[in-house]
C-alpha cells in the first residue's frame, strides 16, 4: 500500500470507516464538525455532528442492523438528504452490510417516479429498506391502496426499519476487539450510473476500491484536516457520495445541502462558501452559467457579502468542460477573491468508483490549454503510481497516437468489480484488453477523449455512443451542435435542455435537435417560432457545416436529464420517436435547407398512446437490451 498521508506516522486505512474512530478518540478532532447541514429558509438554518458523534452514531446503528441481518446481507438506504443519510452510510459500513443508496421518489408513486425504484429492488433484493418514519408510512398507504401491483409486491417483500428506531437506542460504545465491519474486498456499496446514455446499472463497488479512490483524489487536490468542503450534490452517487467519504479520510469539514436547494436559489452555494470560508467545492459544469444567471447577484446584498478568497479548488465535473464558461465566471467573480488558479477541471465515472484525474495543480500557469473550445481533465506526463489512463482505438483495441480521437480506457486499483447481474457486460467492459498485451485489464469507459501537447493534457470530448455520423463520413459530438443551439437565441431558449441525435427514416440518417422553451408565460408568434427553428439550423450549418434535418421547440421540463444534471440523449430520442413529448413546434428541412414541413401544435405526452389504453412514459428494459435482473443472490456468481 501507498502511503500518501500527511504524517508518516499515521498510517493509511484498506476501508474508509477505519479513519472515523481514530478521529474520534484524537482531542483535537473529538469536537470537530465533520458534515454541517444547511436547511434553506428566511433564515437559512445549520446542524452539525462532530467526529466523535458520527463514530457513536455509526456504531449505534452498525448495532442495530447486526441484530437482524448478517454480514454481506443489502440494504436499500431511501433518506432524503441530510446528515441521518451520512450516518446511515457509515453505519452500514461499520456493519459491513451492502447499502445501496437511491433518491427516494415522492410517495406517491406517480408520473413514473417509480420506476426506477422498482428496478433497483428487482435487482438487488434488499433485505432491509431504511427511510425516516413518515416515509414509511406513505409507502405503507400506498402498498395497501395501490392498484399497481408490481410495485406493491415487490415493496411488500422487503423489511422497513426507520431512521428513529435506528437511532433512537443509546447503546454504549462496546470495546471493540478488532474490526469486524467491511474488508477491502467485500462490495460494500451497489453505485447505479447517472442513467447518461443508458437505463441506470448497479456497479459493484468494493470497501478497498472506494478508499483507494478517494485517497487518490485527497492527494490530487491537496487535501487535508484543514480543508472545508461545500457540496450541494447528490449525495447518492458519485462525486456527491465521494466527496462524503473524503471528507473523512482528509479529516477535514464538509458543509452540505440539498441539490433542490441550490436548484431553487443557486446564491446559497456562494453563501456558505463565503460563512464557511469554503477551501473546496465540486460543481457540475452546468452550475457556472446558472449561477452567472440567476444566482450571484453579488453587487445587490450587504447582509450576506460574497468572498471566494478562501476556495483553494473549484472542482468542475461533468464532462465536457467548455473553457468559455469556465473564463466567464471566473471573470465575474475574480473582483471577489476567486483565484484563477483554484479552477480543478476533473473527470470520473462510476465504474471506476467515481474519480479519475484531475489536471489541477497546487503551483500552476493563469490559463489551461485548450482543445476545440474544452479544457483538459488530466495530465498524463505527471507519474500515476498504479492508476495508467490510455485512449485506445475502440475497434481494434489499440492505443492511439497522441492527437487522435479514441475511447478512455483505466487501469486502477479503484475499478469496480463489475456490474450486478449482467455477467457479459462485465467481462466486455470491465475486462477489456489491448491488442497482443495480454494480463492487464482495463475498464472501458464509453467515454471519448484525446491526448494532447508537452505535458499531455487528456481531454474528454464526449460519448461514444452518442457520437453523430454525418452523411459525408464525418463524425461530430452532440454538444458541439447543443450549445450552438442555445447561443442561436438564448433570451428564448434554455441553456442545458437541449438534445441532438440522429435518427434513420427510409434509410436517410436526419440530424434532429430537441430543446426547450423557456416558459414565459404565453406562447410567442407562429412566426417568431418559425425564425427560432431557422436561426438554429442557419447557426449550425455556418459554424459547424452540419445541416440539421429536424429542430423540435418543445416544452419546459421534457427534455429528459438525469438527477446530476446530464442531459439523456437517448431518453429524449426515445420519447420523440414514442410521441411522449409536449411539442410547440417542429420544423423539418431537406439537404438543401428548404422547409419541407412545419408542424405548429402541442401534443400532449403519449396523446395517441393514451387514446389506444395504452400505458406510456416508460421505457422498456428488454427492448433496450439493457435488462438487468440477478439470476441468484450471490454476488459472485452474478458477474
Amino acid at each position: 500500500m501507498n502511503y500518501e498521508n500527511y504524517d508518516p506516522f499515521f498510517p493509511d486505512q484498506p476501508v474508509v470507516d477505519l479513519y472515523l474512530p481514530i478521529w474520534a478518540k484524537l482531542s483535537s478532532f473529538k469536537s470537530k464538525p465533520a458534515f454541517i447541514w444547511a436547511e434553506d429558509g428566511p433564515l437559512v438554518q445549520f446542524s452539525l455532528i462532530t467526529y466523535e458523534e458520527l463514530n457513536s452514531s455509526a456504531q449505534c446503528i452498525s448495532s442495530e442492523l447486526l441484530l437482524s441481518l448478517r454480514k454481506n446481507d443489502t440494504v436499500l438506504v431511501l433518506c432524503s438528504p441530510g446528515l441521518e443519510f451520512v450516518e446511515v452510510i457509515f453505519g452500514c459500513q461499520r456493519a459491513g452490510v451492502l447499502a445501496v443508496p437511491i433518491s427516494p421518489p415522492h410517495p406517491s408513486f406517480s408520473s413514473g417516479n417509480w420506476y426506477h425504484l422498482l428496478r433497483v429492488v428487482s435487482q438487488t433484493r434488499p433485505k432491509v429498506a431504511i427511510a425516516q418514519r413518515e416515509y414509511i408510512k406513505h409507502v405503507e398507504k400506498y402498498v395497501a391502496r395501490s392498484s399497481n401491483k408490481k410495485l406493491s409486491e415487490a415493496l411488500k417483500k422487503v423489511r422497513w426499519i426507520s431512521t428513529e428506531d435506528l437511532k433512537g437506542k443509546k447503546m454504549k460504545m462496546q470495546v471493540e476487539n478488532g474490526y469486524n465491519g467491511c474488508n477491502a474486498d467485500d462490495v460494500y456499496l451497489i453505485q447505479y450510473t447517472s442513467g447518461t446514455t443508458a437505463i441506470p446499472k448497479p456497479v459493484l463497488v468494493t470497501a478497498g476500491s472506494a478508499a483507494h479512490n478517494v485517497r487518490v483524489a485527497r492527494k490530487a487536490y491537496d487535501l487535508h484536516p484543514n480543508t472545508v468542503v461545500v457540496s450541494w450534490l447528490p449525495q447518492y452517487h458519485d462525486c456527491g457520495l465521494m466527496f462524503l467519504l473524503l471528507t473523512i479520510v482528509s479529516g477535514a469539514t464538509c458543509v452540505l445541502t440539498s441539490p433542490n436547494t441550490f436548484v431553487n436559489r443557486p446564491r446559497i452555494w456562494l453563501e456558505l462558501i463565503s460563512e464557511f470560508k469554503g477551501t473546496c467545492t465540486p460543481v457540475p459544469s452546468f452550475a457556472l452559467p446558472l449561477v452567472l444567471k440567476r444566482g450571484h447577484a453579488v453587487t445587490a446584498t450587504v447582509n450576506n457579502p460574497i468572498s471566494m478568497l478562501s476556495l483553494m479548488n473549484l472542482i468542475i465535473v461533468n464532462e465536457p468542460i467548455y473553457n468559455d464558461c469556465v473564463e466567464e465566471f471566473v471573470e465575474v467573480f475574480r473582483p471577489f477573491g476567486l483565484n484563477p488558479l483554484a479552477i480543478s477541471p476533473s473527470y470520473g465515472l462510476a465504474e471506476n468508483a467515481t474519480f479519475v484525474s484531475t489536471s489541477w495543480r497546487s503551483s500552476s500557469f493563469d490559463k489551461f490549454s485548450t482543445y476545440k473550445k474544452l479544457l483538459p481533465s488530466a495530465r498524463l506526463d505527471e507519474d500515476h503510481v498504479d492508476i495508467e489512463i490510455l485512449v485506445v482505438n475502440e475497434e481494434t483495441n489499440e492505443i492511439v497516437e497522441d492527437g487522435i480521437e479514441g475511447e478512455i480506457w483505466i487501469s486502477s486499483p479503484s475499478n469496480a468489480i463489475g456490474y450486478l447481474g449482467h455477467p457479459s457486460l462485465t467481462q466486455q467492459v470491465f475486462n477489456a484488453t489491448l491488442k497482443n498485451k495480454a494480463g492487464k485489464c482495463y475498464v472501458r469507459t464509453g467515454d471519448r477523449g484525446v491526448v494532447e501537447g508537452e505535458q499531455r493534457f487528456l481531454y474528454v470530448t464526449g460519448r461514444c455512443s452518442d457520437i453523430i455520423k454525418l452523411s459525408n463520413g464525418q463524425e461530430i459530438h452532440p454538444h458541439y451542435l447543443e450549445t450552438l443551439t442555445y447561443n442561436s437565441c438564448p433570451n428564448f431558449l434554455r441553456g442545458g435542455c437541449v438534445a441532438a441525435f440522429e435518427i434513420s427514416e427510409f434509410k436517410y440518417t436526419s440530424v434532429v435537435v430537441v430543446v426547450e422553451l423557456q416558459s414565459k408565460g404565453k406562447i410567442e408568434s407562429d412566426m417568431f417560432l418559425k425564425q427560432i427553428c431557422e436561426g438554429i439550423r442557419k447557426t449550425i450549418l455556418k459554424e459547424k457545416g452540419v445541416g440539421i434535418g429536424l429542430v423540435v421547440l418543445v416544452e419546459f421540463g421534457n427534455v429528459p436529464k438525469t438527477t446530476s444534471g446530464k442531459i439523456q440523449r437517448w431518453l429524449a430520442k426515445y420519447k420523440f420517436m414514442k410521441s411522449q413529448m409536449n411539442i410547440i413546434m417542429q420544423m423539418k428541412f431537406d439537404n438543401n435547407g428548404n422547409i419541407q414541413s412545419t408542424m405548429q401544435k402541442i401534443m400532449q405526452i403519449g396523446k395517441k398512446e393514451a387514446k389506444k389504453g395504452k400505458k406510456v412514459l416508460i421505457v422498456e428494459e428488454e427492448e433496450e437490451g439493457v435488462f438487468f435482473a440477478p439470476t441468484n443472490r450471490t454476488l459472485k456468481s452474478s458477474l
